[in-house]
């Protein structure tokens, strides 16, 4: 069963145009409160409540990713491939669409049949949760228990709406410190990834 933040991250529409702030610049909704599992733009942070874990996620060609820092002090992010943007290593929240089929490649994405490098075996977060929940893995040996310290309001201060604004560059990332086990050593779970099963859920791409 996914957590309550987990199913709201997964389910939010994330760059809509926040309903209260219509008339502001950068009212792109992409902050996302982990008590509250909803979005707001950097506008509402004023009204929202200051001791909630916020998690902000960015944008690159149309798709949401969030920074690997970030991400893994909530869940095991091992074996999903990374991607550096501006420096940052960040994460893919769901598959994204590709021109042609990739099955009988060397190394794909065990939800979507993306091609990854090795020895990553998903594309984003939400194939490695929907492969899992699939497989009848337990979601809650690969969460953690986050400190809400680690997600405080003052991280956006000097908010970036869009990386993409910037004019970065995104790259797989080559290596992957501790890509076979977490950094951290709580309730970490080894995959069995050798008995891969056909018929793995398909997720539509977004549009």
């Amino acid at each position: 069963m996914k957590p309550a933040w987990l199913e709201g991250l997964m389910a939010e529409s994330f760059f809509a145009a926040c309903g209260v702030h219509q008339n502001c610049r950068k009212n792109e909704k992409n902050i996302f409160c982990l008590n509250c599992c909803q979005s707001f733009c950097p506008h509402c942070l004023l009204s929202h409540h200051p001791s909630h874990p916020l998690l902000q996620v960015r944008r690159y060609v149309y798709q949401d990713v969030i920074r690997l820092d970030d991400l893994e002090k909530l869940i095991d992010c091992s074996y999903i491939q990374p991607y550096t943007i501006n420096s940052a290593k960040v994460i893919f929240l769901h598959q994204r669409a590709q021109s042609r089929s990739c099955k009988g490649s060397a190394n794909s994405c065990y939800t979507c049949d993306r091609i990854l490098q090795d020895p990553f075996h998903f594309c984003s977060l939400s194939c490695k949760v929907d492969y899992m929940v699939y497989q009848g893995e337990n979601l809650s040996q690969i969460l953690y228990k986050f400190d809400h310290s680690d997600f405080p309001i003052s991280q956006f201060e000097d908010l970036r709406v869009d990386m993409a604004d910037e004019g970065g560059h995104v790259t797989p990332s080559s290596i992957l410190e501790g890509y076979g086990g977490s950094k951290k050593k709580r309730g970490f779970l080894m995959l069995s990834f050798g008995s891969r099963r056909k018929g793995a859920p398909q997720r539509s791409p977004l549009s």
